[in-house]
């Protein structure tokens, strides 16, 4: 139904050409009774959009806007559209008469007469192109998210490995003791781990390093630390030489160890990144444990 207020049809028909040349979308008509069907109507909208005067766009065909990256698929569907007289509505790249691309949407209706013969063609036009920018930023996004995803995944199971593979492989052996560990780590990378190391010929050091947080950061300051609780004498904190540093190596006490892991790994302030531990050292000839602890529950003792 063509609702419309009391005005006479020539007053009626200047109204409607007043619409559509102020509308702010392109609105094209092309002839479909002549060959090609070419444009017999621009308004402004379809200028400011494309950049062609109405003189550069009349008695052309409007395939004029397309151009190399345009998608054969979408105009193909145009093409299927007006051989069967039907409307449609694409997206697809076109390009400006300065040769810079936008994106489309194009809708297309067939007008017919009397007879339902197709006489011309209404072409609306709709710059998508912030549209369709911000899609292609979001998907390129979301790339990127998923590639960074599987490369710090990977490199958490890398460093997950590494971490894991300072725990304990073998126990020391003792006469009449025996050396038992159980670890169950979290779904997170973090910075717990343990380690029963030899000593000396009658003496064992156990301890417990708890890092808090997760993450690559906490790994790498729990592998830190547990390189200066190596069995190694010359790159552990759990040994000394005697007379000023010339002699033979020798045991450090616990709390020695702590202090000496308290002045090298020092917190900075607000950071957040500190650490508990309890170490101790068995002596297998007494059965005396003596140890020291920061931050770390005491060891409970079971006879």
């Amino acid at each position: 139904m063509d609702a419309r207020i009391d005005m006479n049809q020539e007053q009626w028909l200047a109204l409607k050409d007043r619409a559509l040349a102020v509308a702010a979308e392109g609105i094209t008509i092309a002839d479909a009774r002549q060959p090609d069907r070419p444009l017999i109507y621009v308004n402004d909208g379809f200028e400011q959009l494309t950049g062609y005067a109405a003189a550069d766009a009349l008695g052309r065909n409007c395939k004029f806007l397309q151009g190399p990256d345009t998608d054969p698929v979408a105009v193909e569907e145009i093409r299927a559209a007006l051989a069967a007289e039907r409307d449609c509505t694409v997206e697809l790249l076109n390009y400006r008469k300065d040769g810079t691309p936008f994106w489309n949407r194009l809708s297309i209706t067939p007008v017919r007469d009397a007879q339902g013969t197709v006489t011309h063609y209404i072409g609306i036009q709709s710059d998508l192109t912030k549209r369709r920018r911000a899609e292609e930023a979001l998907r390129e996004a979301k790339r990127e998210l998923e590639r960074a995803n599987a490369i710090m995944q990977h490199e958490l199971t890398e460093a997950a490995e590494i971490q894991q593979a300072w725990l304990p492989q073998a126990m020391p052996s003792f006469d009449g003791y025996r050396f038992a560990w159980s670890y169950s780590p979290c779904s997170d990378l973090g910075g717990d781990s343990l380690n029963v190391i030899r000593l000396d010929q009658d003496r064992v050091g156990l301890y417990v390093l708890d890092v808090c947080g997760h993450g690559v950061g906490a790994a790498l300051l729990s592998a830190s630390i547990q390189r200066w609780l190596s069995s190694v004498p010359e790159h552990s904190c759990l040994f000394t030489r005697e007379n000023a540093g010339r002699g033979r190596f020798v045991v450090v006490p616990p709390a020695a160890v702590a202090a000496d892991l308290n002045r090298r790994f020092q917190s900075e302030s607000g950071s957040g990144r500190f650490f508990t531990f309890i170490y101790g050292v068995l002596d297998t000839r007494d059965g005396v444990f003596r140890y020291a602890t920061a931050g770390h529950p005491p060891p409970l003792r079971v006879s």
